[in-house]
């Protein structure tokens, strides 16, 4: 996961000087103002977080389909308005009750910034934000499930709802990469083993393909719940 100043530093990279300047005057009225829960009507950097994706698109064209994917450092043109919006949060030192507004009332854009936004607000630490993430996953939007799964929610789902989130990663298609520490959760996890096997044999039995990601979380909970599990290429 990208820190906040690389993510700043990514963003800036994509975009052109009056999309930069931009960024810059929402980043420095959200770092002014901050949450203002008894103010009568939304603060300036709200209205910049809702028109984010007007101002910090590139200009696509045809050589940008042949290009090659975006290193992981960088991002991807479609992924800018989320990651600006997430800066913008960070600025304006988003409390609970702030990010549950803006999520209660914002498009799937606003509400998937939100979720990517976890890791990096104060509330980060307190399981405040779950029920925004269990809301999310109710959803069939991939993008906001994947966004949900991120390392908040590694951090502070109950386990039910974390062995249900993985279901819906593996039925929905959402790329087990998607979701954060998993290895880590689903070291030793009977219970989910038990729901990963539940789940292959009824779509074996109704002819129907088993996700190939079901396999490599199916193996990490049947080992020893004592036994140290395998690191990870980030950890290694």
């Amino acid at each position: 996961m990208l820190t906040v100043t690389e993510l700043r530093a990514a963003v800036e990279r994509r975009l052109d000087e009056a999309g930069r300047a931009w960024l810059d005057g929402a980043l420095t009225d959200a770092a002014t103002s901050g949450p203002r829960p008894d103010a009568p009507g939304p603060a300036r950097w709200e209205l910049d977080f809702a028109s984010a994706g007007r101002h910090v698109r590139t200009p696509r064209t045809a050589a940008d389909d042949l290009a090659p994917q975006p290193a992981a450092d960088d991002l991807a043109p479609h992924d800018l308005p989320d990651a600006a919006r997430v800066l913008i949060l960070h600025a304006a030192r988003a409390d609970a009750s702030t990010v549950a507004r803006l999520y209660a009332h914002g498009t799937g854009a606003e509400r998937r910034a939100v979720l990517r936004a976890l890791p990096h607000l104060g509330l980060f630490a307190g399981p405040d934000a779950v029920p925004l993430v269990e809301d999310a996953l109710r959803t069939n939007d991939t993008r906001l499930v994947a966004a949900a799964v991120g390392p908040y929610a590694a951090r502070h789902l109950p386990p039910h709802s974390w062995r249900q989130a993985v279901l819906k990663c593996l039925f929905t298609g959402v790329p087990l990469t998607a979701v954060a520490d998993w290895e880590r959760r689903a070291h030793g996890d009977a219970e989910l083993g038990r729901m990963l096997g539940d789940y292959a044999r009824e779509r074996t039995a109704a002819g129907r393909p088993v996700p190939g990601d079901l396999d490599r979380v199916l193996a990490m909970t049947r080992a020893l719940p004592g036994a140290p599990r395998a690191l990870t290429r980030e950890e290694s």
